[in-house]
């Protein structure tokens, strides 16, 4: 069950499913109201949570908390 971006937290670690891709990332900043900076947890890249939606949301689309 997919959970909200509002219930993103730093520090904490999720898994995001969109468009038949899998994204596992760590919260690092908020530094404004649903502005998210997030760590990606297998290539260590840092970039903003928008761009992992910026194309839509798909059928598929889940996230979770690791």
């Amino acid at each position: 069950m997919a959970i909200s971006f509002d219930n993103l937290r730093k520090g904490k670690r999720y898994r995001l499913t969109n468009h038949g891709e899998k994204f596992e990332f760590q919260v690092i900043d908020m530094p404004e109201e649903g502005e998210y900076t997030v760590k990606d947890l297998h290539t260590l890249d840092k970039y903003p949570l928008d761009d992992l939606v910026k194309y839509g949301r798909g059928k598929d689309f889940d996230l979770e908390e690791l």
